[in-house]
């Protein structure tokens, strides 16, 4: 397993060591035969070391000694430590999918967070830009210098598919084909869909192949990665570097709204949706599992279309 999906076994007093001897199975298990992605697994082991953190604190050295108030305490006092129910729910999920694990394994005689409730979610509306506000943010990197060429084409193809960040990171040259203008993502756990580019954003990424590409590969006198999109310094992107991009032109050009690593994302599922996309082909596009995780968008349209009822409407 890799090392920084380890809980370390020095964040209890020793009488604790074997919670963490199980975690760890546990993660190993994730990361082996349930394949999550590395931030899932990453929340999960963060979750689960402070779970066991408060059972130690408790005097148990045994999953067996745990009962089903004390997983309901944990999570009352993650609440009461400012979390939000969205975050005490992902808390949930991990404890359950620990203890289903170990009853599996024979580490544990009884599931006793089995039957436990998730708490209940408000859904929220996705933060996503106007056309108005995505076309200005398009048309403001017009610089014709290798790193504005790239991250042309770096937003042009975010909104144009609406890949994660995490997947436009990892995005390979040889997973797109300009010739018939498809992608291939690798999204969470490991699984593979096909994506059309679209031609802007398909004409954006070509400029930034054939011209600024290989200039940036040449100026930082490196061998370039295998993904797609490099730094000036000839390196991979990172997630929170990309991010940052990101947020720098929407400041520029005069985004107010909170911009998050899935904003373009959320953009371009709810314009498509907006304009009469199929919501079973949006859900496909987006690489969701579950189709009630893609229909948030169409409770986005339709705040957008009363919004513009109460303005236009001589009784809104």
């Amino acid at each position: 397993m890799k090392d920084n999906f380890k809980i370390p076994v020095d964040i209890v007093s020793d009488d604790a060591h074997s919670l963490v001897i199980l975690a760890n199975e546990f993660l190993n298990y994730l990361i082996v035969e349930r394949i999550l992605a590395d931030n899932t697994i990453k929340a999960y082991k963060s979750d689960l070391k402070k779970f066991i953190i408060f059972l130690n604190e408790k005097g148990m050295t045994d999953f067996n000694l745990c009962a089903r108030e004390n997983i309901t305490k944990f999570c009352l006092r993650e609440k009461n430590s400012g979390n939000s129910a969205a975050s005490i729910a992902r808390i949930l999920v991990a404890i359950k999918m620990l203890f289903k694990f170990l009853v599996r394994d024979k580490y544990l005689k009884k599931n006793v967070a089995e039957i436990i409730e998730s708490p209940r979610m408000w859904k929220t509306l996705p933060n996503v830009m106007s056309e108005k506000e995505v076309a200005a943010l398009l048309a403001s990197v017009n610089g014709n210098d290798p790193n504005s060429i790239r991250d042309k084409a770096i937003l042009e193809l975010m909104y144009a598919t609406g890949l994660r960040i995490s997947e436009v990171v990892n995005l390979k040259i040889d997973n797109v084909n300009m010739g018939i203008g498809f992608l291939k993502c690798v999204g969470k756990g490991g699984k593979e869909r096909i994506d059309p580019i679209g031609r802007k954003a398909l004409s954006a990424v070509n400029k930034y192949l054939t011209k600024s590409r290989p200039e940036i590969a040449l100026s930082s006198g490196k061998l370039p990665p295998a993904e797609l999109f490099i730094t000036r310094f000839g390196r991979k992107f990172t997630r929170q570097g990309m991010w940052k991009l990101i947020k720098e032109y929407t400041r520029l050009v005069g985004v107010r709204k909170n911009i998050t690593p899935h904003t373009l994302r959320h953009s371009f599922a709810s314009h498509m949706i907006a304009h009469g996309a199929n919501l079973r082909a949006v859900q496909e596009m987006l690489g969701h599992v579950d189709i009630s995780t893609t229909q948030i968008y169409i409770h986005v349209d339709k705040a957008r279309l009363k919004s513009i009822h109460k303005k236009f409407h001589p009784r809104g």
